[in-house]
């Protein structure tokens, strides 16, 4: 049986380069795909610094031209794909010009915070899911890393929950030590509410901060995976308290891990 799973991140190598979560992503999605029947794709935020033509990046027009509307105005979602070399990895990046153009991907050059990242992030992770949608692709898993996809498990089990695209889909969400100095504009709860999505559910984000992002990401999360030992307790203990599975990775970079708690977690999905 087809074992489709979708890896989500704020940063994939070597469209951004950067130790860590961006390397280890392109890792883990080699490792994965090696697995018999296992059908992986990748999304990104098309950053502006991300080099269209070194990478050969492209639009695809039928993807292109939704709406999404963040904060009462409607903006555009492109939608642009690339391969990653010797790989045979296809990764979508998600665009908007509002929201993606300048040359910068989350910080500033005098690395605080990019004032539009709420707005930013809502609509990468609303940009996800209506791509999914129009390809018409059902990922078994959705495998979410970096603070940047945190509403992406909010979105699915309220938005988009009985959308037949996601009706076997499962989603983790991965939580890392180097994660979001700082808040996000305090505003994010009444532009979230906007969207349909009851105030209560989400009252926590009245201070988005990290600690609050993860909590909202592992409420909504089938499972979670916590890469490493340094990542706050406060997040651990809650990801545990939802009672979901969560993994404890006890070695850097074994990619083998992920695909072994894929299997225990979503043996239906993947049988």
């Amino acid at each position: 049986m087809q074992k489709r799973i979708l890896i989500v991140s704020q940063e994939v190598s070597p469209y951004i380069s950067s130790q860590g979560i961006a390397d280890g992503v392109l890792d883990l999605a080699k490792i994965v795909k090696k697995n018999p029947g296992a059908e992986v794709r990748l999304m990104m935020p098309k950053y502006g610094c991300v080099n269209e033509r070194r990478h050969q990046l492209h639009e695809v027009i039928r993807l292109s031209g939704v709406n999404i509307v963040v904060n009462d105005i409607d903006q555009p979602l492109i939608v642009k794909v690339a391969s990653v070399p010797q790989a045979r990895l296809q990764v979508y990046f998600i665009d908007n010009d509002e929201y993606f153009e300048k040359k910068l991907v989350l910080h500033k050059t005098n690395n605080t915070l990019i004032e539009d990242n709420d707005e930013r992030m809502m609509f990468f992770c609303r940009g996800v899911l209506e791509t999914l949608q129009m390809l018409g692709w059902s990922p078994n898993i959705i495998h979410c890393h970096g603070w940047f996809t945190s509403l992406i498990p909010l979105y699915l089990k309220t938005i988009y929950a009985n959308h037949p695209v996601f009706e076997s889909t499962n989603i983790i969400s991965s939580f890392y030590e180097q994660t979001l100095k700082g808040t996000l504009n305090k505003k994010l709860v009444d532009k979230i509410e906007f969207d349909g999505i009851d105030k209560s559910t989400i009252e926590g984000l009245a201070k988005p901060n990290a600690e609050n992002l993860h909590k909202i990401a592992a409420q909504f999360s089938d499972g979670i995976i916590v890469e490493d030992k340094n990542v706050n307790n406060i997040i651990t203990e809650y990801a545990t308290q939802t009672g979901n599975p969560v993994l404890q990775m006890e070695v850097e970079g074994n990619n083998k891990e992920y695909y072994k708690f894929y299997q225990n977690f979503f043996s239906e999905a993947l049988v």
